[in-house]
Order: C-alpha cells, then sequence, then structure tokens
C-alpha cells in the first residue's frame, strides 16, 4: 500500500474522472462532476497509485446531520488493490467527526465490502429504465408549472419530510444543470409534489422528485415524461414505495438493477420513503 496516496480532488482531475464514469458505463455528466466540488470541496478525493490518478470518491454533507459516500470508481487496470477499500476508509474518515450518520446506495455486489466496514441495510431500491414511455393518449389537464421562488417554502417543507434532512441547497444545483423542474398544486394552489428531470450520459434522469401521494406524484411524473417521448429515462425508486413501483410498470418502464440503501452510525433521520417517487440519485440520495 505504500504507492497508494489519497488527495483532494481538484477541477483539474475531473476530465480524469469522467473518463472512469465512462469506463463504468454510469449515467453522471461533467456538470455532476463540478457540482460534488462545488457542494463538498473539501470531501471528494483521488486515489493515485505510483502518483498516476486511478480512483475517485465524493462525499456530500446535508445540514452536519447525514452525509452521503458516492462515486466510488477504480480503473480496471488498478482494480484488486486496496484502493476502492482505501478509498472507502478515506471518506469514512472524513465524516465521520462532521455528521451522525454515513449512507451510501450499494449494488450487490459493493454490499460485501460495506458490511465488513460496518453498514447496515435500511431499505432497497431499484433502477428502471425507459426508451419509449407509455402514455394515455387522452391530454392531460393538470395543475402542472414551473415553480417559483415563492413556492420555495411549500417545497422544502415536503422535502424535509421525505428525505428526512434538510438539502435544498443541493436540489437548487440540480435545477440549473440542464434540467426541467415543476411542481404539481392543487385547486387550492397548494404544492402537493415537485420534481426534476435533468439530462445524464445515457439517459434522462427523472428525480428528485418527492409527493405527499401517488395522486400528488402521478401528473407531475407524466407531465415529465410527455416532454421527452421515444427518449431513454432512467428513474430510481424505493422497493417501499409500491404505488410509484407500480406506476412505472404502467408506464414501460423495465427494472435494471437493484441496489440497497445503507446506513453507517445514528439512523436518527431515516426520512419517508413512501414520499420519494424518484431518488435524487444513488451518489447523493
Amino acid at each position: 500500500m505504500s504507492s497508494l496516496r489519497i488527495r483532494l480532488f481538484t477541477k483539474e482531475d475531473i476530465a480524469f474522472a469522467d473518463s472512469l464514469r465512462a469506463l463504468a458505463g454510469w449515467n453522471q455528466t461533467l456538470e455532476d462532476w463540478l457540482r460534488f466540488l462545488n457542494h463538498q470541496p473539501d470531501g471528494c478525493f483521488i486515489a493515485e497509485w505510483d502518483g498516476q490518478p486511478v480512483g475517485t470518491a465524493t462525499t456530500t454533507i446535508y445540514e452536519e446531520k447525514v452525509a452521503w459516500i458516492g462515486m466510488v470508481l477504480v480503473h480496471p487496470d488498478a482494480r484488486r488493490r486496496g484502493i476502492g477499500r482505501a478509498l472507502l476508509e478515506h471518506c469514512i474518515a472524513f465524516l465521520k467527526p462532521r455528521v451522525a450518520c454515513i449512507k451510501l446506495d450499494a449494488t450487490p455486489l459493493g454490499k460485501t465490502l460495506y458490511d465488513t466496514l460496518g453498514f447496515k441495510d435500511e431499505w432497497t431500491l431499484r433502477r428502471w429504465e425507459t426508451s419509449q414511455v407509455e402514455l394515455p393518449a387522452n391530454p392531460m389537464k393538470y395543475r402542472v408549472r414551473p415553480w417559483l421562488g415563492a413556492d420555495e417554502g411549500e417545497m422544502r417543507t415536503l422535502d424535509l419530510e421525505a428525505f428526512g434532512v434538510e438539502r435544498w441547497s443541493m436540489v437548487d444545483r440540480l435545477t440549473k444543470q440542464r434540467a426541467r423542474w415543476h411542481l404539481h398544486e392543487t385547486v387550492k394552489n397548494r404544492v402537493v409534489s415537485f420534481g426534476v428531470m435533468r439530462n445524464g450520459a445515457r439517459a434522462h434522469y427523472l428525480g428528485p422528485l418527492v409527493a405527499e401521494s401517488i395522486a400528488a406524484a402521478g401528473p407531475l411524473i407524466k407531465a415529465f415524461l410527455t416532454d421527452l417521448p421515444n427518449q431513454p429515462i432512467f428513474w430510481d425508486i424505493p422497493d417501499q414505495n409500491t404505488c410509484a413501483v407500480e406506476l412505472a410498470q404502467r408506464l414501460g418502464f423495465k427494472p435494471q438493477r437493484p441496489l440497497i440503501r445503507m446506513f453507517l452510525g445514528e439512523n436518527r433521520w431515516p426520512g419517508d420513503p413512501q414520499k420519494i417517487f424518484a431518488l435524487a440519485g444513488p451518489e447523493i440520495g
């Protein structure tokens, strides 16, 4: 391990990091890497082996309560040297003095490593995808519109109930990434759901999207999908939210891969997966 060094990620590393992302077939963009750095400049890391970059990891802190570990990538030529584990341990050491709970969304393969580091299962989720949305033929007449500054208070309250901790600065950053953002309001002008659809390297990504119920989420989801006919879309849904899963199936989405949300520490702010109709992303929650 004397050949391994972990240092801070800088903007000069983005091209390398995105090349790793492309090798892995992940959906993040150059804008995502820049957002990770802007949100947590002291918590994104590069692993070097013999002076050459070989791996990445990011952390995202929310409200000094909960943090996410994401984008743990190691170049295929440098695997089986303990680099991935070293990056994770480095992230954990950085986060433990700063937050009560560390989370991540693990693949079944990666879960074995996270188990050895003390992470516990919270709930499961699944990525759904489609290249052709099956929308009803009848035109929709829903109170769906782009959100305004005056809507922020209601949306932040709704998001806090769903996610468990304050993350509005992250949601705000996501809307700046060539994204669409809408909300659904009742006839009494009360916000009952909001969400974001943004560009990805392989597909558009639906999320985050939070709602009081399927009745609140459905019109908003269909409004997003109407904007993108016959285009690839990824949608990450908690398995516990069976209403969202059933809607995805009805709209023609197919399951792509399972994931497991895991936590380390005290899970005092679990949120409510029944109100999470689309994740913000496995790398940030």
